[in-house]
């Protein structure tokens, strides 16, 4: 194994020391663990290993396929290239999972984070064919919250006590205390927790959270009209005077229910080459109250879930929080300074955020709503059989229902935007893989390329400008690593390049503070 391979796979990995049995393991691991990590340090096939999961970013759970394929010159039928599985180190292609979910892999999720930080700066401050002239346009922060379903603990401003006073009797008609005087620290178990749980309204919780993201769209609808009446234009109009652009993540409380965060930006009419500035008499302070105005007034009735159920009357929570963008401020610091890629990395921190990251499914609460989801869901799978109808589910309103009860019953997209908001996830990988395949060509003439001023160049081609044709057929063979252990140095792998790059993350701003101090 050269040195280079073993310090890298080492990195992340605590220090091998013999246990009172006099056997070799590393901490943190188990026995069997253990042995598979050391196994994998001395089998002389470690490099081979290490190639291949570096080219994956050491991903804890990549697909392997077995194939080939062929570059062939679109205009004169000429084979440039060709590839094969059989040629890989592994005797496989190994490519990442691409999972998002932080707990799912924590390679592939800090590559998408890395994407939708560039995605949404792009749309705070332009670059990456986004016109630069979008920053000086109205932006807005805003928050969206859902409604109570029954009171739980929290945590208070001030350091206030949890629920010190209630309307009404002192306890709910089960006996249970409407009060709580405690003051709850961060990780307390008891946040998010109903003060009744027979109280709580999980039914509601399942429907309202089913239903999200139609209260998101009709949201944008209404502020678009809402922003049409303030400029005196009807709003089928509207395009011709300003435009709604927006990026939006939606992130789980502790109570087990989504609010989205989002970016609201205020554009002028489409033009050949991006958009006109926006209309002046929007100010980013103006934006702010008129979308608090439309977030009050949406409404949508969501139809009952069965024939035994009701309909609701849904709507978001009261707690809004929309404020300006602006140089002199911070969206979680009003004090401080706000600079774009505090609120692209905010966002893009809960676009990898999913139920299981963000929420402890051991407690009562959240198995109570998983189980609520999949009982609703059930009952309408056993309604449809009933009627003999044929057709798939999904024609059903809550057809799916089951499906989603590990995520609460929340259907949507984690992260979504406006299609004119920014620059597009598949722009941004297709540049990636652009890039790096100049950068090994390149590597093989001994060249050096300049990257960043062909990036316009890189994510403007589009598919069917390329010059050339891959033709492949491609197998599936298997996924994840050989054995827990390869899984657990992988993991070990991409934790101590996480940290190296935090580490130069820290080097370089301290230069540039240095410099600025200068």
């Amino acid at each position: 194994m050269s040195q280079e391979t073993r310090n890298a796979l080492w990195a992340g990995l605590p220090r091998p020391r013999f246990d009172e049995n006099n056997k070799l393991h590393l901490p943190g691991y188990d026995q069997h663990q253990s042995k598979q990590i050391l196994a994998r340090m001395l089998s002389d096939d470690v490099d081979a290993w290490s190639v291949a999961a570096s080219r994956v970013g050491y991903c804890s759970n990549p697909v392997h396929l077995v194939g080939s394929s062929t570059t062939i010159d679109k205009a004169t039928g000429e084979v440039l290239s060709t590839y094969s599985s059989a040629d890989e180190p592994l005797g496989s292609t190994v490519v990442r999972c691409g999972n998002r979910r932080e707990s799912a892999c924590p390679s592939c999720s800090r590559l998408y984070a890395a994407d939708m930080f560039q995605l949404i700066r792009a749309g705070v401050r332009g670059g990456k064919t986004v016109p630069e002239q979008v920053a000086d346009n109205p932006l807005v922060f805003a928050t969206l919250t859902a409604p109570s379903m029954g009171p739980v603990h929290g945590t208070r401003d001030n350091a206030r006590r949890c629920r010190s006073h209630a309307s009404g009797q002192p306890r709910c008609e089960h006996g249970r205390p409407t009060t709580c005087m405690a003051v709850h620290a961060d990780g307390d178990p008891l946040l998010g927790q109903p003060l009744c749980a027979d109280c709580y309204d999980y039914a509601s919780h399942v429907v309202w959270q089913w239903w999200a993201p139609e209260l998101w769209r009709r949201f944008i609808i209404t502020l678009r009209r809402t922003l049409a009446h303030h400029l005196g234009v009807p709003a089928t109009k509207l395009p011709e005077v300003a435009t709604v652009q927006y990026a939006k993540v939606a992130e789980y409380q502790r109570r087990g229910l989504v609010h989205f965060h989002a970016l609201i930006r205020l554009d002028g009419p489409r033009t050949p080459d991006g958009f006109a500035p926006a209309p002046r008499q929007v100010t980013a302070t103006i934006l702010a109250r008129l979308v608090r105005e439309a977030v009050a007034a949406v409404r949508f009735t969501a139809p009952p879930v069965h024939e035994d159920d009701v309909p609701r009357v849904l709507a978001f929570g009261r707690q809004v929080d929309a404020r300006p963008v602006t140089a002199a401020r911070r969206t979680d610091d009003p004090g401080a300074a706000l600079s774009p890629e505090q609120v692209a990395g905010y966002l893009a921190k809960y676009a990898t955020k999913a139920a299981t990251d963000t929420t402890d499914h051991s407690n009562a609460h959240l198995r109570r709503i998983q189980h609520t989801a999949d009982q609703l869901g059930r009952r309408v799978e056993d309604d449809w059989a009933a009627t003999g109808r044929q057709g798939p589910l999904n024609d059903v309103p809550y057809g799916l229902l089951g499906k989603w009860a590990h995520e609460l019953g929340f259907r949507g997209h984690f992260a979504t935007k406006s299609r004119s908001y920014s620059v597009t996830l598949g722009q941004l990988r297709r540049a990636r893989r652009r890039a790096q395949q100049l950068v090994a060509d390149a590597g093989r003439r001994g060249d050096t390329i300049d990257l960043a001023a062909m990036e316009a160049q890189l994510l403007a081609v589009d598919d069917d400008q390329a010059t050339t044709v891959v033709i492949g057929a491609w197998t599936y063979s298997h996924t994840g690593w050989d054995t827990p252990g390869d899984a657990a140095l992988a993991k070990a792998a991409a934790a101590a390049a996480r940290e190296h790059d935090h580490e130069r993350a820290a080097q370089r701003k301290a230069h540039i503070d240095k410099e600025d101090r200068q």
